[in-house]
């Protein structure tokens, strides 16, 4: 099938309150501009300099959103276009995150992760670093970043059962934490969800899914 058919098929299955992240990392401009004349304008990445390279390349209405595990002293390239930023799982990267969007005179909108996969290899927060980070004053200092919401990734299992009892957890954890509001905080978004699981976690809550390989097709090459 087409990338517009696999778009159009992904589009009727998904809510009108949930934004869908189109996660075109590795994938050529050519693919990316079939997918943005099929009417998708977020799209994700997750290497900073491929997002940016392809930036400069796109229509300038494309929604850019980090997804991916995001390193410090790279933060700056993209700080004057980036729209989200999915991954934030400390306070040390959110302070780094708010000095380049001054730089830039922006407010950057962020998602903190949470960890709720089984996997060492996955990132993110333990619920009760969440709470502090969230009551703290540091983070209430912020004033060129967002905290827009909540994401996760579930574990890597075709055990159906544990995915949806983690995403379970993350929207619990999420409207919890929706009490711990400030200026530069308001819980709105829960990111949860991705090609093999989206209609998992849509069903326990998730406001925006990041698709990738249902749309563009299995990864054909690395980058």
């Amino acid at each position: 099938m087409s990338i517009q058919t696999n778009l159009k098929q992904i589009q009727n299955t998904i809510p009108s309150n949930v934004t869908l992240v189109a996660v075109s990392k590795t994938k050529p401009i050519e693919l990316l501009q079939e997918v943005y004349n099929a009417g998708q304008r977020v799209f994700g990445e997750n290497k900073i300099q491929e997002m940016s390279e392809k930036h400069d390349a796109m229509p300038k209405d494309v929604e850019w959103h980090m997804i991916g595990h995001v390193q410090r002293n790279k933060v700056k390239y993209m700080a004057p276009f980036v729209s989200l930023i999915h991954a934030v799982d400390n306070l040390k990267l959110l302070k780094e995150i708010n000095k380049q969007a001054k730089k830039n005179s922006r407010v950057i909108k962020c998602l903190l992760q949470l960890k709720i996969a089984s996997e060492d290899s996955k990132f993110g927060m333990l619920e009760p670093e969440l709470k502090t980070l969230l009551q703290s004053e540091e983070l209430k200092n912020l004033e060129h970043i967002k905290i827009a919401g909540l994401m996760g990734m579930a574990t890597f299992t075709d055990n159906q059962n544990q995915i949806t009892k983690e995403f379970e957890y993350l929207k619990s954890t999420f409207e919890t934490l929706r009490n711990y509001k400030s200026e530069n905080c308001n819980l709105e978004t829960l990111s949860m969800g991705m090609s093999g699981d989206y209609k998992i976690a849509i069903s326990c809550g998730s406001t925006m899914v990041r698709i990738g390989s249902s749309i563009f097709g299995a990864r054909t090459y690395n980058k």
